[in-house]
């Protein structure tokens, strides 16, 4: 039911030739975070990815009912969300649409080629030859209507010249229509295909010195693996998570920028729940490739190198934990590196690799991690592995369940290790999770943050030094939370 509403849908858009006046062909590409898609680890089509098409094709068009044939469409096509028409000029009536789906076998590739001029040769030492329409094609024969109008059924034949797409790995269309005219006309095609997706890809170079700085460049990673190249086209990026249908649409260069001529950005905007971006100039998509297209300007921007060590869940149980089921200790646990910053405009999903300028010069990677849809104005904050120099260790020091009186205390003692030449800061992030009441009786350092399922500190580290950080949590309850 949803493919026939979709395919109602798209038929109505038919109805407006206005749309595909500026470009031949126009794409709407959703998010899509499938890995498979962006690499060259999997060869041939992808069944990952989501893409709207406007696509016109010039047709020559025989008066009268027959079979006609629109190849050279991907693969990965939907053939239950299809729409096709014509435009202006003698009416051709589509009586009936059938797709025929990518197969690069002999018999796929004559089906493919139905509705298609072929040339023919036949079988024995008295062969001959003849050119016609393909309207059929069977283990028992094909069926060629040749250009005095007659058909023929040929039962042994020697070889069959397809067109050039027949056997592209491609799909195609084949519509019985009724022309009230012969002559070249406009088909109109809507349809929506997999294979093809985008996600964003950030690179962040990070300045030489004291403080974070950063040379920030988005950008946007196409990728097409839908079994056909799509030149010259207007492209819109989707942003969001958008449901279609069954498919739940969750997806480089160089560091070192120099001065160069502002280029034009993509035009951004709403589009419903989502956000869209118009790319400004006309984008080539091959077969099996990946594009990076800028979505915004390279800009600097203010940054924070956090190193991060957290523990607990975010939740608590149902009633208050005061089972003694061991100390959640650890000893020398990596710390974690990791980027934080302000988003400067709407994020879309995608990567981040942070690059360093290495002590020759060259840039080198310092780690990767992801970034979820961001509104502008909203902290990001980027994991990108774990630091070489610092080291954590934890060890809880009492804990005490007095059920009289309802409370239950419980203390740790953290030491944290600085093998580097440099002062770091640790983040010490806990989440007290016994019970959703609880205070903070006492600690070593004054905590940075508090909310009812986080406990943050700020440490800092003298280079070859350690710190230790203290503190005692006390929760209570009542009678009836029991």
């Amino acid at each position: 039911m949803a493919s026939r509403l979709l395919c109602a849908a798209l038929a109505a858009l038919l109805a407006a030739p206005a749309a595909f006046a500026s470009r031949d062909i126009s794409l709407t590409i959703y998010h899509a975070d499938n890995q498979a898609l962006f690499t060259g680890s999997s060869q041939g089509t992808i069944d990952a990815g989501q893409a709207l098409v406007h696509e016109r094709r010039t047709l020559d068009v025989p008066a009268g009912s027959h079979p006609l044939r629109i190849g050279g469409l991907p693969a990965t096509l939907d053939p239950e969300a299809i729409a096709v028409g014509f435009g202006s000029g003698p009416a051709v009536s589509v009586l009936g649409q059938r797709v025929a789906l990518a197969n690069a076998s002999a018999s796929g590739a004559l089906d493919s080629a139905i509705g298609s001029n072929v040339s023919v040769t036949t079988g024995g030492a008295g062969g001959s030859g003849f050119d016609g329409i393909l309207l059929g094609a069977s283990d028992n024969g094909l069926l060629i209507r040749a250009s005095d109008g007659n058909v023929h059924l040929v039962h042994q034949y020697a070889s069959v010249t397809l067109p050039p797409d027949a056997v592209s790995g491609g799909s195609s269309l084949l519509l019985d229509v009724d022309a009230k005219a012969a002559g070249r006309r406009d088909a109109l095609l809507t349809y929506m295909t997999s294979g093809i997706g985008w996600r964003a890809a950030y690179t962040a170079t990070l300045a030489s010195g004291a403080g974070c700085r950063m040379q920030f460049k988005p950008e946007a990673s196409i990728a097409n693996r839908s079994g056909r190249d799509y030149d010259g086209a207007t492209i819109k990026l989707v942003a969001g998570q958008p449901n279609l249908g069954n498919r739940l649409m969750p997806t480089y260069s160089t560091v070192v920028v120099t001065a160069a001529a502002a280029a034009p950005m993509p035009m951004q905007s709403s589009l419903g729940d989502y956000r869209s971006f118009t790319l400004p100039a006309a984008v080539s998509l091959p077969n099996g490739t990946v594009t990076l297209t800028p979505l915004y300007p390279v800009q600097t921007l203010a940054c924070e190198r956090e190193y991060v060590v957290e523990d607990g869940g975010m939740g608590y149980p149902p009633k208050p934990n005061t089972n003694d089921y061991g100390a959640q200790d650890y000893q020398d646990r990596p710390i974690s590196s990791t980027l934080a910053f302000t988003a400067p405009d709407a994020l879309p999903a995608g990567t981040l690799r942070a690059w360093i300028v290495d002590r020759d010069g060259a840039p080198a990677l310092l780690g990767e991690g992801a970034i979820a849809d961001t509104p502008r104005g909203q902290g990001v904050s980027v994991q990108l592995g774990q630091s070489f120099d610092l080291r954590a260790s934890r060890e809880r020091t009492a804990f005490h369940v007095d059920a009289k009186a309802r409370t239950m205390s419980e203390s740790y003692k953290l030491t944290l290790g600085n093998g580097g030449d440099t002062v770091r800061t640790v983040t010490v992030r806990e989440h007290p999770d016994r019970w959703r009441e609880w205070t903070v009786t006492s600690s070593s350092v004054k905590p940075s943050k508090q909310t009812p399922q986080l406990l943050e500190f700020r440490i800092p580290v003298a280079a070859h030094g350690n710190a230790t950080l203290t503190y005692t949590v006390k929760y209570t309850w009542t009678l009836q939370d029991m």
